[in-house]
């Protein structure tokens, strides 16, 4: 394999994904992206996008209680920080998340072919950026 067929498998693909006016403070929007399910949540201004399902057992995240950066699973009532994909505690599973870029009030989630999931749920990412959504201030 050449060096820039190597490049093209890892290089990130952006996916549209509506744009800040549809995603005001609080709300979320649920998105698909290769068969996959992806919700962004907008946390104080701060967009963030995570798998859908439940790395416990699968069950949909998309409309768990937030209450501040922190997601309860309706299933089972685990809690996953959202800006880290974490529960709390240091062997806690973890969800996979995804960087979310804003371009001219565009929403872009980031799916980058080089995340891989570790054996406890934890995405391994080789970049991580949230975006803070420009308001009329």
């Amino acid at each position: 394999m050449t060096s820039s067929s190597l490049e093209k498998q890892e290089s990130p693909r952006r996916i549209a994904a509506g744009t800040t006016d549809e995603l005001a403070p609080g709300q979320r929007k649920l998105v698909f992206v290769d068969g996959r399910s992806i919700v962004l949540f907008n946390v104080d201004g701060m967009i963030r996008a995570i798998d859908n399902d439940c790395p416990h057992n699968g069950a949909s995240l998309a409309n768990g209680q937030l209450d501040g950066t922190f997601l309860r699973c309706p299933a089972h009532g685990l809690r996953f920080d959202l800006r880290t994909g974490r529960t709390p505690g240091a062997a806690g599973l973890g969800l996979k998340t995804f960087p979310v870029d804003v371009v001219e009030g565009r929403l872009e989630v980031v799916v980058d072919s080089r995340m891989t999931t570790s054996p406890r749920g934890a995405m391994e990412c080789p970049k991580t950026t949230h975006q803070r959504v420009p308001t009329g201030e």
